[in-house]
């Protein structure tokens, strides 16, 4: 982050520096956890439901932070720390974010979706890091606390920043949109993924369709083309399309699936055509692809360019990993996160693979609301019909994902919790089996890749 004075920090977040002094260095670090202080940081506590950063504000202090904001100001205020006092820290931290955001003249891309939000962002990144310095947002920061340190993070070599926005409720969207105010702005697909808070599918269409309150108006809307909600979505802006449909003005227009080895597909636009390739398996993954075109077109990049980004790609955490195990044996890391449209596609990866056995450790998929016992049954279901060999189902609402494959002939297990099934699992994973590991991220089945994977280690 690039340095702020303590009166410019004052004035972006509407705040009052209560124990002014002169003299005080400029701050260039930002931290809302306590336990990790930066040396002259300024520390920002944040309140949640259950808990309350201002408690830690002497920790943080004590720790090397050179001053604090803070909605409830401390009775002894140390000379030689700085306490600005604001009405909310959380509004706060998007001011601050904001105001930074606005020193950068520099394109800004902004993401969300229901599924693939990360590997969109992970793509488009890839694409234009074969010409630009980019910014992409780390991991999973993407909600009220990661954007606004993402968009901190944005220094003077930056020269494009791709920045992935996540929700569960209205609203959320266009608060983080506020601070990141894109150039272009992408929405991968509109699926089930948070329905629970949302009502309908029409509800995450209009949430995630809050992108566009603060999309520039020279800017550049991006949508998949083969989503039947997305297509309703007209504005008074430009748009892009992306998909296999023949009206995408960017369109796939042939996938070649090789299995754990990837793919590679042609996308066509009015400028060139591109023959892309990715080692991440899935003929999902053609669709960020397209995107990562449109995205690098409308910068200028050029076809090699684009291409050679696209190759570059790797995926981030546990996102269809493909770990390769002696005597043939292929673990399928797919378990980050969870929607009846990720596991449909990850069961397809899986049954594509070349392996005498397939085998799939299904788990509890989250914020399904209405359509969870169905949701779950239909997966079950899935994975029978695509002739996946046997089926582990681990959780308490995973008992429809058993009853689904039971009903249509698959082999099937279920245990309550992740502890139970190890020893299965282990016996399963044969030699020349691969195994796809997926659910929802708080049921945290990376456990069970680690716990697998260290017994060939």
């Amino acid at each position: 982050m690039q340095p702020f004075t303590i009166e410019e920090i004052a004035q972006m977040v509407h705040g009052v520096w209560k124990n002014p002094r002169p003299g005080m260095a400029p701050i260039s670090a930002v931290c809302t956890d306590s336990r990790s202080i930066i040396p002259g940081s300024l520390f920002l506590p944040w309140v949640g439901e259950r808990f309350d950063g201002h408690r830690f504000i002497d920790a943080a202090l004590e720790a090397g932070a050179a001053g604090c904001l803070c909605a409830q100001t401390p009775e002894n205020l140390r000379p030689d720390k700085f306490y600005i006092e604001v009405a909310d820290t959380r509004l706060a931290l998007r001011d601050l974010a904001a105001a930074y955001r606005d020193r950068f003249e520099i394109p800004f891309i902004q993401i969300t979706g229901s599924v693939g939000k990360t590997t969109t962002k992970d793509m488009v990144a890839a694409a234009l890091g074969a010409k630009l310095q980019v910014l992409k947002t780390p991991a999973n920061f993407n909600n009220d606390i990661g954007t606004p340190l993402t968009l901190l993070g944005l220094e003077a070599e930056h020269q494009a920043a791709v920045i992935e926005t996540g929700m569960n409720h209205f609203g959320e969207i266009a608060y983080l949109g506020s601070m990141v105010r894109p150039d272009i702005a992408v929405i991968s697909n509109i699926g089930d993924a948070h329905i629970e808070f949302l009502g309908s599918r029409e509800g995450i269409l209009k949430a995630k369709c809050e992108i566009f309150e603060h999309l520039k108006p020279h800017g550049l809307a991006i949508l998949n083309g083969d989503d039947a909600l997305l297509n309703t979505v007209s504005l008074p802006i430009r748009m892009v399309r992306c998909g296999q449909s023949e009206h995408c003005g960017v369109r796939i227009t042939e996938i070649d699936d090789h299995g754990v080895d990837g793919i590679t597909c042609t996308v066509e636009t009015a400028r060139c055509r591109y023959e892309l390739v990715t080692a991440a398996p899935g003929e999902h993954m053609a669709y960020p692809m397209a995107i990562a075109v449109a995205v690098g077109e409308e910068l200028g990049l050029s076809r090699e360019e684009i291409t050679r980004g696209v190759a570059d790609y790797r995926p981030s955490g546990s996102r269809m990993r493909v770990i390769h195990l002696p005597q043939g044996r292929i673990i399928l890391d797919d378990c980050y996160n969870a929607s009846p449209q990720s596991v449909a596609a990850a069961l397809e990866v899986l049954a594509k693979t070349t392996c005498e056995r397939k085998v799939a450790v299904l788990g509890d998929m989250g914020e399904l609301g209405d359509l969870t016992e169905q949701a779950h049954y239909n997966m079950g279901a899935l994975a029978a019909m695509l002739g996946i060999d046997f089926l582990v189902a681990i959780g308490p609402k995973a008992v429809k994902i058993a009853d689904g494959a039971a009903q249509s002939g698959g082999a099937v297990l279920h245990f309550s919790t992740k502890e139970e099934a190890v020893a299965e699992l282990r016996e399963q994973l044969e030699p020349e089996t691969a195994m796809l590991i997926k659910a929802s991220h708080a049921m945290h089945f990376e456990q069970l890749v680690e716990q697998l994977r260290g017994d060939y280690d």
